[in-house]
């Protein structure tokens, strides 16, 4: 089990204090995690891995994000999980006057309905199914959300920046 696993089975917001709420049992006595060597072998794992904004699979993680509609006022959902998706998202985020019709593959008019709020709130952080915001699943800027070819100010720091 992740850490991130754990903390959401334990249903504890614990700002990444896990290692405190892991209890061992060390020659019959219980012993928080942290106060034994078992913590050594993940710590070595967790150096060799994927570093920041990574999920299991190593890939960089986004979460989802919402696009209003300028004809009938609606967010739609974004899902940031390619290159691909994530230019979709930035482009709709660069028109002003975006609308549902223009969602390339889902086929979304007006007349369909908004996501229901309850629905809205799972914005697919890899830590916290209902996360506001955390440095797992919020990104600013990365060779999949940033790109060479748009003129953009953000895009254009981020290209100039990476080649440094």
């Amino acid at each position: 089990m992740t850490p991130a696993a754990f903390e959401k089975h334990s249903g504890r917001e614990t700002a990444r204090k896990w290692k405190n709420n892991v209890w061992v049992i060390v020659n019959g006595e219980k012993v928080p995690l942290s106060k034994t060597v078992l913590l050594k072998y993940y710590n070595q794992a967790s150096k060799n891995g994927n570093g920041s904004h990574r999920s299991n699979n190593g890939r960089v993680c986004h979460r989802d994000e919402f696009v209003r509609c300028s004809k009938c006022n609606k967010e739609r959902r974004f899902r940031l999980r390619t290159k691909e998706e994530c230019r979709i998202h930035h482009d709709a985020l660069a028109v002003a006057n975006w609308k549902c019709a223009d969602m390339p593959f889902d086929k979304i008019t007006c007349d369909d309905d908004e996501e229901r709020a309850s629905r809205r709130v799972y914005r697919g952080c890899t830590r916290s199914p209902t996360c506001k915001g955390c440095t797992s699943c919020v990104c600013f800027g990365c060779e999949i959300c940033r790109f060479s070819d748009c003129s953009c100010q953000t895009c254009t720091d981020f290209t100039r920046n990476a080649k440094v």
